[in-house]
């Protein structure tokens, strides 16, 4: 460290203190009873300030540079403006012996003899704090928080921003040892706020804010008056009696002396965010100073080690960039690496340190010996065993203990030097001297070895890897290279300031200078590059650079001395060079150019190290052709040129060495067709063809699908053009090339006609069916379009076709809820069980989707389909109890979507009447098992409801009985117990109005009938409405045997009238009355109705005895009071005559299920269909 005086001036009086504008622009002093105003700059005295009346002892500035305050012996404090305005003034009531501003905002701390006063523009009044000792120094904390005051008894008070005191330091000398002053660190990187004392003890001490002591005191040797910290707090200024300037760090280790002065240094402040240092003393001078700061350094290879806070020693590996910080606590003078090596000087000793390990990268550090001496040397070199000292001419061995071993003196003074390595404790060391002369000296050979002789001091040295080639620099930063063994000055440069060998390349080096590096290869030009600094090492594509403070490895691709070989087809050593560090473009270079040189081993790791495996397989393939033995390098060019995309060239070489064939092949694979026609001329037909071919595959692959399509067409290349002519969707192409072809081209037609299918065009793909006469796929064609009626027409000429056009009929018409022509298109198909199973299928899904009147639909739909399916004899009695399983499902269900719509949905319309015979219906039919879907929960819970609304009081409370043995779920639980309690409340009978009556023997029947729905006591089975599910007046008949339907139809339809009954009045008169009575004759040749006395007669017995009529009966009857079930066989025919002729009865001639006529024909206005079966809509009328 060394202190360079910038200016120096003289005032009249002491200067007791001063203080920088934060920017550092401008220094207020302390002089007398005035401030003086200077210009840091250059010394120039700007402005006096007057403004108080005695001796000013104090000043301080603001920390946003606005205000600055000074504080007098007249017991007043003036603060002035930046623009040297003083715009206030307080007193206290003793001489100000201190001020200072609070970092943070503009409170202002002033001190004098007996008390502390706290300012800030907020507040109109100062508030004032009593001191029982004099106060002689005050400072802020960082934060503002916290004023510590040094005081004449030894104690330093630390307060908070109120002024009351929170931390008490009594100094151990007590009033002998005056606080004089004190110094809080500014640097915000300390976790702690320390405070730097020194007292009149000649005592340096630190403190903590909680008070603690940080170490022990340091001994000053002086009286100290001021103590000051540089701006990022790393060093503190010390002046006082000693009549100068100590320069400290921050722990308190002293580094040297500011400036001495003639008298005692009473203020020493550095300028803020600088290294410069004013200094202001009681003779009144004042002298501003430049600290420059050496760089202590050593660098071996990849490890650099240097100076940091004066005390502390960092080692950088350059490469893996980490970094070690060895803690000396002592100013640092010199240091030395190498290898494993690593010496210290300080004042007093020199420590040698040692790794702990042999890795390369280990960076663990460890004391091996320490030399308790003091030395005075410019340059230290340390060994694997020795350290050597150059102090101007003469060179000091010494050993790790101390001990001088060996000594050389020199003609001239040492400039430089440097260990070239060797055996340890036999290391060479290059020298070079002042007067040219440069030397090699063993440091175990007491005879230096003269090198060469210059005219030129030497300023540095390098020599080459293998030691055979010297790089000088002289003070003239001319660099010379010589060749050790003949002397001989290889070549020179100018403008260099340093130069270091390649240590990976022999022929390689490294000069810097006038902000620029410069690369030398060989003998060849030098290649530059800016550079701000200085080479010190060169490790193969690395650059060691030194520029200002810090180190840092530079990666430099050695791009120019690579292509400089190149240039001369120095192949191998270009590789080499492109080894140290390259670009992947550089590496390509080379790979190319070896190649092209048929340099194939240089090609072949260049190609490898960009990891291009293309051009590896072509070298590889190369290779394995020279083995064969093929020594033609005109071919191999040529393979090279074509991969370079050189194809003309390539395509010359080929013929010249009589492959033309490949340069076609070559052509034609890039698509360059107008070059391959060139070079083909007019040539075989056959390869025009595939010339031909080839082109029109690449204008496929280039997007350009109608020239593709074209020139396919020309090659005959049909197959393809159908191809890119039916994926861009082009009929009118397909048109065309379908009606080129010949009908004995199969395949592209059948192609055309599939595209055509695709393209929604199935007239043309019938058209090429046709032509080639494949009329089973002209039928498939038919069927996907849905083209029934072509399809027909077609089956009807082919037969064999019947079932490829039926069977997808019927699955078409089934899949659209056309069952009826589905189920006829599936037997003209020979295919009813398939129908049945689809219907199947539906039936189990709107059972298991509670689509319970859809079902009843199906299941009606399935039973025909069985009916039809019962005409095969086989078949018949198996389809027949599928008939009636069926149909019975289908009322069943019919009436369940009621009882399932009344308990699941909230809102329903049906009459209690109709739930109630439904209710009734179903349990009478459920006797076994229950089928899929139909809750005999829901049945009961509606029965048992629409009961006692009805007046069936025990019928609803059988129903409640039966729930109970049920499982119940929860949402009808609390319903069914109430109804339950409810229903004992009312009396055990039943309506009689409810009672169904059987209307062919007039019996009443019981609500709930253990025999179904049948009469108990004749068992003639009852006939419902499906709407209403009410008995209906009819009774069944069946004809006398040998009576066919046909003819039952036909007397039934004679109607021969029946004789008509004659009424009159008969008078009789009697002695004391005369009556009037009507007489009612029947014609002698009339009786009653002959069906009505068939009614009454045949009765009796348990088993079941049904009505049979002749023909005489059936005569008697009237067309309207018969309705027919006309079933298609194998069933018969069913007779049901209406005893109530005047109640009119309707039956769908489709399910055959009787009805009222009037719901009927209300159903049929609602539905437009059967409800039971949905046959459309026709004119009821015509229903029966």
């Amino acid at each position: 460290m060394r202190a360079v005086l910038t200016w120096r001036d003289k005032a009249e009086q002491c200067i007791y203190d001063l203080a920088f504008k934060p920017d550092g622009t401008q220094l207020i002093l302390a002089a007398g009873n005035r401030l003086l105003v200077y210009d840091t700059s250059d010394g120039t005295l700007l402005q006096p300030l007057k403004g108080h009346k005695d001796t000013v002892y104090c000043v301080a500035y603001a920390k946003d540079g606005k205000r600055f305050a000074s504080g007098s012996a007249d017991k007043s404090v003036i603060i002035w403006t930046s623009k040297l305005e003083g715009i206030l003034k307080y007193t206290h009531n003793d001489s100000i012996q201190c001020v200072s501003y609070n970092p943070v905002n503009h409170q202002l701390a002033s001190c004098s003899s007996s008390d502390f006063g706290l300012w800030s523009p907020e507040q109109k009044s100062v508030s004032k704090h009593k001191s029982n000792s004099k106060i002689t120094c005050c400072s802020w904390t960082n934060d503002g928080q916290y004023l510590a005051l040094g005081m004449s008894n030894g104690v330093i008070s630390i307060r908070n921003k109120n002024g009351e005191e929170k931390v008490k330091i009594e100094r151990p000398g007590g009033s002998l040892s005056p606080v004089w002053t004190i110094s809080w660190n500014p640097s915000r990187d300390e976790h702690n706020d320390i405070l730097a004392v020194a007292d009149w003890g000649q005592k340096l001490s630190f403190y903590q804010l909680s008070g603690k002591q940080i170490g022990k005191d340091r001994p000053l040797n002086f009286d100290p008056c001021c103590i000051s910290y540089f701006s990022k707090g790393e060093y503190i200024l010390v002046g006082g009696s000693d009549k100068q300037v100590s320069l400290f760090t921050k722990d308190g280790v002293r580094l040297g002396t500011v400036g001495e002065q003639n008298s005692w240094v009473w203020t020493c402040k550095a300028k803020p965010d600088s290294n410069y240092v004013v200094v202001g003393c009681q003779d009144g001078t004042i002298s501003f100073y430049q600290l420059i700061f050496s760089t202590v350094h050593g660098l071996y290879k990849d490890r650099y080690a240097y100076r940091d806070s004066m005390t502390d020693v960092i080692v950088q590996h350059l490469i893996t960039e980490q970094k070690v910080r060895i803690k000396c606590k002592e100013l640092v003078k010199k240091i030395a690496i190498y290898k494993n090596r690593l010496a210290i000087q300080l004042p007093e000793k020199i420590l040698i340190y040692e790794l702990y390990s042999d890795d390369s990268a280990d960076m663990h550090y460890r004391v091996k010996e320490k030399i308790a001496k003091k030395f005075e040397c410019n340059l230290l070199v340390v060994c694997a065993d020795h350290i050597i000292l150059c102090q101007e001419k003469r060179l000091q061995c010494l050993s790790f203990s101390g001990v001088k071993e060996r000594e050389w003196q020199m003609e001239s003074l040492i400039r430089y030097i440097k260990v070239i390595g060797g055996p340890p404790g036999r290391e060479g060391l290059l020298v070079g001297l002042k007067n040219g002369q440069i030397l090699k000296i063993f440091v175990d050979n007491l005879f230096a070895i003269v090198l060469l002789k210059q005219a030129t001091a030497v300023r540095c040295l390098d020599m080459s890897a293998s030691r055979n080639k010297l790089a000088v620099v002289d003070e003239n930063d001319m660099c010379l290279v010589y060749d050790i063994h003949t002397k001989e000055l290889l070549f020179q440069e100018p403008n260099a300031n340093s130069v270091a060998w390649n240590t990976q390349c022999e022929d390689m080096l490294c000069f810097s200078g006038g902000g620029y590096l410069n690369i030398k290869a060989s003998n060849f030009p030098v290649h530059q590059q800016k550079l701000q600094g200085f080479v010190v090492g060169y490790n193969g594509s690395k650059i060691f650079c030194l520029h200002v403070f810090s180190m840092s490895a530079v990666e430099v691709p050695q791009s120019a001395p690579m292509y400089q070989y190149l240039d001369r087809k120095m192949f191998k050593e270009a590789y080499q060079i492109a080894c140290l560090g390259v670009t992947d473009t550089d590496w390509r270079e080379l790979a190319m150019e070896a190649l092209e040189g048929l340099e194939f081993e240089t090609a072949k790791k260049a190609f490898t190290r960009v990891q291009d495996l293309r051009y590896l397989e072509l070298i590889s393939n190369i290779e394995e052709r020279k083995k064969r033995g093929e020594t033609n390098n005109d071919l191999f060019l040529a393979d090279v040129f074509s991969y370079q995309g050189k194809f003309h060239e390539a395509a010359k070489l080929y013929r010249r060495s009589g492959h033309e064939n490949l340069a076609l092949d070559m052509y034609t694979d890039l698509c360059m067709f107008d070059y391959a026609k060139d070079f083909l001329g007019s040539g075989d037909p056959k390869e025009t063809k595939m010339l031909i071919t080839k082109q029109a595959d690449w204008a496929r692959n280039i997007n350009e699908p109608k020239a593709a399509v074209e020139m396919y067409v020309s090659a005959g290349e049909h197959a393809k053009a159908i191809e890119i002519s039916g994926s861009h969707g082009w009929v009118d192409m397909l048109i065309d090339i379908a009606r080129k072809l010949d009908k004995a081209e199969r395949e592209p037609l059948l192609m055309c006609a599939h595209y055509f299918k695709k393209l929604g065009s199935p007239d043309y793909a019938a058209e090429t069916y046709l032509k080639i006469s494949d009329l089973r796929s002209l039928v498939k064609l038919h069927v996907e379009m849905h083209r029934w009626d072509e399809a027909f027409a077609l089956g009807e000429k082919h037969p064999e076709f019947k079932d490829d056009i039926y069977v997808p009929y019927a699955q078409w018409l089934a899949e659209n809820d056309r069952f009826e022509e589905a189920q006829k298109a599936f037997h003209k198909a020979g295919r009813q069980g398939e129908a049945v199973r689809v219907l199947e299928q539906l039936t189990h899904n709107a059972v298991v989707e509670s689509r319970f009147r859809d079902a009843a639909y199906y299941y009606w739909m399935l039973s025909m389909q069985c009916l039809d399916i019962a005409q095969d004899p086989a078949q018949k009695d198996m389809m027949l109890d599928k008939f009636h399983h069926f149909q019975h499902l289908a009322e069943l269900y019919h009436g369940y979507h009621t009882i399932q719509r009344y308990t699941e949905e909230p809102f329903n319309f049906h009459l209690p009447e109709t739930l109630f015979n439904i209710s009734r219906f179903l349990l009478h039919s459920l006797t076994k098992d229950t089928p899929l879907g139909i809750s005999k929960v829901n049945t009961l819970f509606t029965l048992a409801k629409q009961s006692k609304a009805l007046g069936a009081y025990k019928l609803a409370r059988h129903a409640y009985d039966k729930l109970r043995g049920l499982q119940i779920p929860p949402r009808l639980q609390k319903s069914i117990e109430l109804g339950t309690l409810t229903i004992r409340s009312k009396p055990f009978h039943d309506s009689e109005e409810l009672v169904p009556l059987c209307y062919r023997c007039s019996t009443n029947n019981p609500l709930l009938n253990n025999l179904g729905n049948v009469c108990i006591n004749c068992r003639q089975p009852f006939v419902f409405s499906p709407n209403s599910y009410e008995v209906l007046h009819l009774v069944e008949f069946y004809l006398e045997e040998g009576i066919t339907d046909e003819e039952a139809v036909a007397l039934i339809d004679l109607e021969v009238p029946r004789p008509k009954r004659e009424s009159r009045w008969q008078e009789i008169s009697s002695s004391n009355a005369q009556t009037l009575r009507l007489d009612e004759t029947m014609d002698p040749m009339g009786d009653d109705d002959p069906f009505t006395a068939k009614l009454s007669f045949e009765q009796g017995g348990s088993e079941f005895v049904p009505v049979v009529v002749n023909r005489s009966v059936l005569r008697s009857m009237g067309r309207r009071d018969v309705l027919i079930k006309r079933w298609p066989p194998p069933l018969k025919w069913q007779y049901f005559r209406s005893l109530l002729p005047d109640a009119p009865i309707t039956m769908c001639p489709s399910c055959f299920q009787m009805f009222h006529s009037e719901d009927y024909e209300l159903l049929v206005l609602q539905y437009s269909c059967c409800p039971y079966c949905r046959r459309p809509y026709s004119d009821p009328a015509r229903d029966q």
